[in-house]
């Protein structure tokens, strides 16, 4: 067996071994860790979106925010019915939730796909500004259509349970449920990387002329990435329902597509692993930064009552700073780049030669 062979499978053994624990954590944890760690886990779906379409496809996407919201009130809009005066009559005028689940993603998919075509077009902070006027279009629209919606007030109320084979799927299932999604979502990823399709992503990584020359249709490759990244967005969206049970705009600020990108980033531009672990830090100090926000003082100082909103994008700042400097791939490329400087420097070790696709790591 080769060594790559062998690195292969100790990689995903290691993989599948970590997404055991994941999926059997959950009941471990009290209600209130265990809603956290939902949101860690569907923050997750939609880094590792993100992270292929901005680590390989180069598209700095600003608007994963709307398809996360816009997966949500698909599936919520499903459920309770579409017909506005007919869901107040009927509390069944929907489909059941889990149908309401997997459509879900593939309607995302599709407003990506049609959107996608002339919106790729554009490209650096052309593209970034155009897709961040998606959530704030769709923003308008949820406040706009409060009859279909229900706006901001009442909100939309969806109290139906999501049932899988008689099963109601609530509380720690429903997390381990999440999670076992993000398990299969990576093991996708991983293989999408690793196959044909994947050696013609990190082509078009480390230059778009040199693979449109070797035969890649570029235009094609960066619209699929899109409409992947969007539908797993969409289908973290549709799960998202069921741990709020209410939605409303305010559950979806601007802010949130800002904070994906800064999960990626902190992660690992093309590093699947990588927009996991980012996910899991920011939602955990996004949740940590609340708390101390919410406190009356802090250091003897009086805090505001937008102290929470204020330490939450400040201290993203400050993060997204000193990672482009000091790690410009992320976290765990540039970790993994310092320990083969390390053992390129031990006596005996052969020198690491340049790889132009080493930051594209799984």
């Amino acid at each position: 067996m080769s060594a790559a062979r062998r690195l292969s499978l100790i990689r995903l053994a290691l993989t599948l071994a970590f997404g055991a624990f994941a999926i059997w954590l959950p009941f471990r944890l009290d209600a209130g860790d265990r809603s956290l760690y939902t949101l860690m886990g569907l923050y997750a779906i939609v880094a590792v979106g993100l992270s292929l379409l901005m680590g390989f496809a180069g598209q700095i996407s600003l608007g994963q925010g709307a398809f996360f919201a816009l997966g949500a009130y698909t599936t919520g809009i499903l459920i309770v019915g579409l017909d506005p005066d007919e869901r107040l009559i009927d509390p069944g005028a929907g489909i059941s939730p889990l149908l309401a689940v997997v459509l879900a993603p593939f309607f995302t998919a599709g407003v990506a796909a049609v959107i996608g075509v002339p919106l790729l077009r554009l490209r650096g902070h052309y593209l970034a500004f155009a897709s961040l006027a998606l959530h704030l279009i769709l923003l308008a629209v949820l406040f706009a259509e409060d009859r279909f919606t229900g706006g901001q007030d009442p909100g939309l109320l969806v109290i139906e349970r999501l049932e899988v084979f008689g099963r109601t799927v609530t509380g720690a299932t429903l997390t381990a449920v999440v999670w076992g999604v993000l398990l299969v979502t990576l093991l996708l990823a991983l293989n999408l990387v690793g196959s044909r399709a994947g050696r013609a992503l990190r082509a078009i990584a480390t230059s778009e002329r040199t693979a449109a020359a070797a035969g890649v249709n570029v235009a094609t490759y960066k619209l699929r990435l899109f409409v992947l990244a969007a539908g797993l967005a969409g289908l973290s969206g549709a799960f998202y329902v069921f741990l709020l049970q209410f939605l409303s705009p305010d559950a979806f600020p601007l802010f949130l597509s800002i904070q994906f990108v800064v999960m990626v980033a902190v992660g690992g531009l093309g590093s699947i692993y990588g927009a996991v672990l980012g996910a899991v830090a920011i939602t955990w100090l996004e949740n940590r930064l609340r708390d101390l926000g919410a406190q009356p003082e802090l250091l003897g100082f009086e805090l505001p009552d937008q102290a929470p909103q204020v330490f939450s994008i400040g201290v993203f700042a400050v993060i997204l700073i000193v990672v482009i400097l000091f790690f410009p791939r992320g976290l765990l490329p540039g970790i993994g780049e310092l320990w083969r400087r390390v053992q390129a420097r031990r006596p005996g070790s052969a020198s690491v030669g340049s790889d132009p696709g080493r930051g594209l790591t799984p």
